[in-house]
């Protein structure tokens, strides 16, 4: 009997111009690439109900990066679906054809989750529509021996005439995460070239490194990666699982990484398993999953779970990665005002926004006070967001969660801050993307934004309605 495909039922979460499945549940950015005059961006999807499950490829493209077109899935599993996924994987492209790369997950005959095995395989296009698995697959069929069956999440790249490809590990013997390089001429037959970085403890960096991702920023290396384990420490790494960087140098002739430390990129409650592509005009450019393990995504109720970030420029200052939102923001642009906040004597409260659905707002004001800013729908403060000034610290709490996220900023004298408002999501920028969270909030009221503060003399504000329909299904 052939499933049948989930229908959305109610649309009072679904994001108005980020990218999401056209029904049923997503969740990791795959393949994200230029090809043919369009970006295509794939992920995690399972279309048939709105919980994980035997994932395919989902499948959107864009010639602006903002406004995207729902494309018909990419990649199915194998019969029988319910042992095999298509798991995470990249993008590249070769002879004027399309390359993916992509992790076949699976299960075996006992049921249990953990028994399961993971190979690397390729599929390709010629029209980036319509894609064909590669005949001999998996390319790469076993893990190197010294690792378990956590094998997953390629990430090719090009250096002269030699593709890479880097795949989260686990050791055997420690069960502790690590990122393994490989080597080919063709992208057809490859060699392990060994581990290029591996965590340090369970407890300190992980047990798996998820999504592992690698490029140059600034002259330096960055690798990008998910841990899974890590646990927490006082106000860091507070998701169930992590995203993050690690900053060095590549040596792929010895298949070692010289690194720093971990330091995670995204503070909110929803954000994961990211993955970047070098854009035709040289900018790193990333998504997300902008959701998490551990969320509950009351959307499923409607028919669908989950969606992808607004596409980030990153740059690379001081040995710190940031985050802003790709300049083709202004291309969703509908409306504008303008507004310098002018102070009510005996009021600590000023209205920013009112029924926030797509909007942006931009922010500048002095650091030299406390300020709050609350999403308020009806009596229910759906997000918050504080700043401590004399700390510096900035924390996030929402109405839905008990548990807060927290992030400090430099010091400096303005702080800057741009909201990207979507519905049921809302991506924080601060002192132009030194400090990001990105957070879900579920309210069938569209919220008014407010901010509360001693002194309003020097808010300025600037507010943008955002198109409601860039993204069609």
């Amino acid at each position: 009997m052939t499933e049948k495909l989930i229908q959305v039922t109610n649309p009072r979460y679904r994001p108005n111009f980020h990218v999401t499945a056209p029904s049923g549940w997503i969740n990791d950015p795959n393949g994200f690439v230029y090809f043919k005059g369009y970006y295509h961006i794939f992920y995690q999807y399972h279309p048939y109900s709105a919980e994980w499950g035997p994932m395919h490829w989902g499948h959107a493209r864009s010639l602006d990066l903002v406004h995207w077109e729902s494309l018909p899935i990419a990649l199915s599993p194998e019969k029988p679906i319910s042992k095999n996924g298509i798991f995470s994987g990249s993008a590249l492209v070769k002879d004027d054809k399309l390359y993916l790369m992509y992790t076949g997950h699976h299960f075996g005959d006992s049921g249990d989750d953990d028994d399961f095995y993971e190979d690397q395989n390729i599929a390709v296009s010629e029209d980036g529509l319509n894609f064909e698995k590669y005949a001999n697959n998996p390319v790469i069929s076993t893990p190197p021996r010294d690792n378990t069956a956590n094998f997953r999440d390629p990430k090719l790249w090009q250096s002269d005439d030699t593709y890479y490809v880097i795949l989260g590990g686990q050791t055997l013997d420690s069960k502790v995460g690590r990122v393994l390089l490989y080597s080919s001429k063709d992208l057809l037959s490859w060699h392990y070239e060994g581990t290029i970085a591996q965590s340090q403890s369970v407890a300190t960096e992980g047990y798996m490194w998820e999504c592992p991702d690698i490029f140059s920023l600034a002259d330096q290396d960055v690798l990008l990666m998910s841990p899974q384990g890590m646990q927490p420490d006082h106000e860091k790494y507070l998701n169930l699982h992590q995203t993050g960087y690690m900053i060095g140098k590549l040596d792929v002739a010895t298949a070692n990484f010289e690194r720093s430390g971990f330091v995670e990129i995204d503070h909110g409650h929803d954000f994961y398993a990211s993955q970047t592509m070098l854009a035709p005009d040289g900018r790193r450019i990333m998504f997300g999953w902008m959701a998490m393990w551990e969320s509950e995504m009351p959307e499923k109720k409607d028919g669908w779970a989950g969606a992808l970030t607004f596409p980030r420029e990153l740059t690379l200052k001081d040995n710190h990665v940031y985050m802003q939102p790709v300049a083709e923001l202004d291309q969703l642009r509908i409306k504008q005002t303008k507004n310098k906040i002018s102070f009510v004597s005996g009021s600590t409260t000023q209205l920013l926004l009112s029924d926030a659905d797509s909007h942006e707002i931009q922010m500048q004001l002095k650091a030299d006070e406390d300020f709050t800013i609350t999403f308020m729908a009806a009596d229910d403060a759906a997000l918050a967001l504080q700043f401590a000034h004399q700390e510096n610290k900035v924390t996030i709490s929402r109405s839905d969660r008990i548990d807060k996220r927290i992030a400090y900023v430099n010091e400096s004298a303005i702080i800057k801050l741009q909201l990207l408002i979507d519905r049921s999501s809302a991506e924080i920028f601060i002192n132009d993307g030194e400090t990001v969270f990105t957070e879900r909030y579920y309210s069938e009221i569209h919220p008014n934004i407010i901010l509360d503060r001693i002194n309003f003399d020097d808010v300025q504000v600037t507010t943008y309605e955002l198109e409601k329909d860039a993204v069609k299904y």
